[in-house]
């Protein structure tokens, strides 16, 4: 089922839990901002799937706004983008049960984050943390995605979006568009300053394992000032050298220049010239956003404006496609 956009069109989504960092920035929410005069951009806070693990719901409320409007002054503008909030769009929740009755159980078992998150919170396994992989295929189905940017630990989720999309239209006609991946070449998988071996994530306790966007300039010149490197003495790119090819790919994001131009840089220089310049690129450049956040957050009622308005724009779309979803299967 296409639409009728001449663009195409991308879906995606971040929760609403801990602090966006550098990699939610450089791995998706710059590639968003950019991408906004090429596609047609659905942005999700999906604070639904939050709840799998235990909220305090006023925090979670709470950073459900500061993360729109994170998202807002990185530079997702309404004009051409839709930026809502998940749960006040109720047919996410209403086709995640059509596709749950859809989906083997086998298939969901086989879902590595569930193992992962399971692990994590062993005392709170619940169903919805089993079987969100679901509602997240719902997510990307309502709006009839072209395109999902995702990690590769994100590919599982979206190979079962597409399986479950694949057999719905065979078994009951046709329904859904099938999605595809896009997955940006550099910044797709930013790894922790304190573990270079580890994706940089919200959930990590390390006090120097993640940049995030409203850190301080204080505070990010010391996390990069104690990144993890390596006894060697010469900066190049040398993916056996996890920690400075990390900084080294981070800075080059930033700067845009080449990693010709940044090995010469560096040359005959130390690990601590090069995390001085990385902290003061990465100050620079989160310096806008920063200023802008300060602006947008004073005003909360701006920012639940803007999200109510894109959420009523956006909505026919997931109507129209849950009913009809509704209608294939012989529910009245």
């Amino acid at each position: 089922m296409s639409h009728t956009s001449s663009k195409k069109r991308v879906f995606s989504g971040i929760q609403p839990t801990g602090n966006i960092h550098l990699g939610n920035y450089l791995g998706a929410v710059r590639h968003w901002v950019d991408s906004q005069e090429q596609y047609e951009n659905i942005f999700c806070v999906v604070n639904s799937h939050a709840i799998t693990i235990r909220q305090n719901p006023q925090e979670l409320q709470n950073k459900t706004y500061e993360l729109a409007g994170i998202l807002l002054a990185c530079g997702i503008d309404t004009k051409k983008s839709h930026l809502f909030i998940q749960s006040q769009i109720d047919e996410h929740a209403a086709l995640a049960w059509i596709l749950d009755c859809n989906i083997p159980m086998g298939d969901m078992s086989r879902m590595t984050q569930f193992k992962d998150k399971s692990n994590k919170n062993p005392k709170n396994i619940n169903v919805g943390l089993f079987n969100y992989p679901a509602l997240m295929a719902a997510d990307i189905l309502l709006y009839q995605a072209d395109f999902v940017p995702v990690g590769e630990d994100q590919k599982q989720h979206l190979e079962l979006t597409r399986d479950v999309a694949m057999r719905f239209n065979r078994d009951y006609g046709e329904c859904f568009n099938i999605p595809e991946p896009m997955i940006p070449q550099v910044g797709a998988r930013v790894m922790g300053l304190d573990n270079p071996q580890s994706k940089m994530s919200k959930s990590a306790q390390g006090e120097n394992h993640a940049i995030f966007l409203l850190d301080s300039p204080d505070v990010i010149t010391r996390k990069c000032k104690k990144a993890v490197t390596d006894s060697q003495s010469n900066i190049v790119f040398d993916e056996s050298r996890a920690g400075l090819y990390n900084l080294l790919c981070i800075y080059e994001i930033f700067t845009q220049k080449s990693r010709k131009s940044i090995e010469a840089e560096f040359e005959g220089k130390g690990y601590g010239h090069l995390k001085m310049a990385l902290a003061e690129v990465i100050i620079e450049s989160l310096r806008p956003i920063q200023q802008s956040y300060a602006k947008i957050s004073q005003d909360k009622t701006y920012i639940q404006s803007v999200l109510t308005k894109s959420a009523d724009s956006i909505r026919p779309i997931a109507k129209n496609t849950y009913e009809n979803a509704k209608r294939l299967v012989g529910l009245v």
